[in-house]
């Protein structure tokens, strides 16, 4: 459920285009302005304006919010102007051409998109960068956890809530026999499994788990594997038994300590927004009894607070 906010009666693209260059023009930018208009506007009301501010302009609106912009309000406001699947295209492209690949953010969006997200943007990734994102995986990652990612990104799952127990027992034998029973693991069984095996699926499988040996597949998967891998199964895992509680412990750890991890910070919320934010607010309450936005608004400051408090919403 989403815990973006639509004024009741909305302008018209074409005026929301108007308005957002009446606050580019002058000396310096009137951000609040933009921040009012861009986060109160859905993925395909933010297509529209794109379009009438390019009609009406000559000029893409997301290089003028380039211009006009700083900082880490520029990054999270380039970044919420797309739609879901563009945004996820442009957040692994960045992370598979830099210069050290960014497994972490390539693990978060690969591994917690469902199927047809993943189609989606697999096509979006072809389209914009004229390149296969599985090709790109090939020549940037590396060991089992490229195998994982390749495996994930190119098998088709089924994404009802059907399930058969016979084989979710079978599942949980093979992930003992293939881990915690032998010398050594066999990773092969984990990305088959975890790659072919609906989310509902595993979440019965991590039931049958703790019920057969008497402790989580999570437990056993830190056992078992490091690194990218492990981070990147514990994700698809997490994910199917509980996403809420995945976004809610990233979001912790973003702002967690010493300084705050803006890119993390920034692609949770922007990404979540329009799909499950609501849900991640309440979890996040419950596990550390302190609302989601009372943590953004200690850890950011100035329109960067701003932006990201109106993508949130209300406190509870």
């Amino acid at each position: 459920m989403t815990t973006l906010s639509i004024p009741p009666l909305i302008p018209s693209p074409r005026e929301d285009a108007i308005k957002l260059h009446k606050a580019f023009k002058g000396l310096g930018c009137d951000t609040s302005k933009v921040i009012k208009i861009l986060a109160h506007r859905n993925a395909e009301q933010r297509s529209l304006i794109q379009q009438e501010f390019e009609t009406n302009y000559s000029e893409l609106l997301s290089k003028r919010l380039s211009k006009e912009l700083r900082g880490h309000v520029k990054k999270a406001m380039l970044l919420w102007l797309h739609d879901p699947a563009t945004r996820d295209a442009k957040v692994v492209r960045k992370a598979l051409t830099a210069s050290v690949v960014d497994n972490q953010a390539l693990t978060e969006i690969i591994c917690s998109r469902t199927p047809s997200q993943l189609r989606r943007l697999k096509e979006v990734y072809l389209s914009t960068y004229h390149s296969y994102l599985e090709q790109d995986i090939e020549n940037k990652t590396s060991g089992d956890y490229k195998k994982l990612l390749l495996a994930y990104v190119s098998i088709p799952r089924y994404e009802g809530p059907e399930l058969d127990h016979i084989i979710v027992q079978e599942d949980a034998k093979q992930l003992y026999k293939s881990g915690e029973k032998r010398i050594g693991t066999d990773e092969k069984m984990f990305i088959k499994i975890f790659s072919e095996k609906s989310s509902t699926h595993l979440a019965a499988v991590n039931s049958a788990y703790i019920a057969s040996y008497g402790h989580s597949l999570e437990k056993a998967i830190k056992k078992e594997t490091s690194g990218s891998f492990g981070s990147a199964l514990l994700t698809i895992l997490r994910c199917a038994t509980d996403p809420a509680m995945y976004f809610a412990k990233i979001l912790r750890k973003s702002m967690k300590g010493v300084g705050t991890d803006d890119s993390r910070l920034i692609r949770v919320i922007v990404t979540r927004t329009e799909i499950d934010m609501h849900y991640i607010k309440i979890t996040y309450y419950k596990k550390y009894g302190k609302p989601l936005t009372h943590a953004v608004k200690s850890d950011t400051s100035g329109h960067y607070k701003d932006f990201l408090l109106n993508l949130l919403g209300s406190d509870y």
